[in-house]
């Protein structure tokens, strides 16, 4: 082999170790790439698991003060406003006959507090409704709607099927299923303009689904979800709840056939077995 053949063979030695070199040196960088991007992955995955249990948190203490005040309401100011209404009873009775003018100003200042009275009643409901924790969550919704019915003039059709394997969700469950009827008829009155509404209950597998749909105007769900924190709080107030005890949020706005929005939340926990931790009070 001559000299000119041997340089050849040594520069091409020379080429292919330097192309090894780049090529390990480039696997060594991926790997410590991919490993990097790893635990980014980790720790974003812990730190969303974390942001979960912290709105679980703040979702569960604000429940307990709604349940604090509302019962507040109920036993100590109603109960107030009912003894004034008894004791401007028996002074209505005790006055003569001839005080027909203070007999009308009695009966007003009844009615006043009779109206205090519905309202506050009504205010408690809205915080936290003691049959929601006394007899479950069927009774609590026909409840809530008969009076939002009532109140608003929305014509509101439940169906509620399997209500006895739906009753053993535990009370965080039944208050997220609750809370979110609550808000999204709420905002059928508020926004869609609808006179009439569906709301049904039905197991699917081993979850619940509950579907709430109107017959109101449309919108874009995309746009409205992009728009100022204030004007999207309820959707995504509804879907934090949802998510917070594994359950999926869906809604779906369709010209000419309204609104509706979907949750399902899974029947049992991780160990296969209903959760028995309710909110103490």
């Amino acid at each position: 082999m001559n000299k000119k053949s041997r340089n050849t063979l040594y520069a091409a030695k020379m080429r292919m170790q330097r192309e090894t070199l780049r090529r390990k040196t480039t696997e060594e960088a991926l790997r410590k790439s991919q490993f990097h991007y790893g635990q980014l992955l980790a720790e974003s995955r812990l730190m969303q698991e974390q942001m979960r249990h912290l709105s679980r948190q703040i979702l569960m203490a604000q429940e307990e003060e709604r349940k604090h005040i509302s019962r507040e309401l109920h036993d100590d100011i109603s109960q107030i406003l009912t003894s004034i209404n008894i004791r401007l009873d028996t002074l209505k009775m005790e006055v003569s006959t001839n005080s027909g003018n203070l007999k009308k100003k009695i009966s007003k200042t009844q009615c006043l507090v009779e109206k205090s009275v519905a309202a506050v009643h009504r205010f408690a409901c809205e915080l936290r409704p003691a049959m929601l924790d006394d007899l479950g969550l069927v009774p609590a919704l026909l409840a809530f709607m008969k009076e939002f019915g009532k109140r608003t003039g929305l014509q509101i059709r439940f169906t509620a099927l399997t209500a006895d394997r739906i009753e053993k969700l535990d009370n965080i469950k039944r208050t997220v299923l609750y809370r979110v009827a609550q808000e999204a008829l709420t905002n059928v009155t508020k926004h869609a303009k609808a006179t009439q509404a569906k709301v049904s209950l039905k197991i699917q597998s081993d979850a619940i689904c509950m579907t709430i749909s109107d017959n109101g105007k449309s919108f874009d769900v995309n746009r409205a979800l992009s728009l100022r924190r204030g004007a999207r709080l309820g959707v995504l107030g509804m879907r934090e709840r949802a998510e917070m005890v594994g359950g999926t949020f869906e809604i779906a706005s369709e010209k000419g056939r309204g609104t509706t929005v979907r949750v399902q939340i899974p029947l049992f926990n991780d160990n296969g077995k209903t959760n028995k931790k309710a909110l103490v009070a």
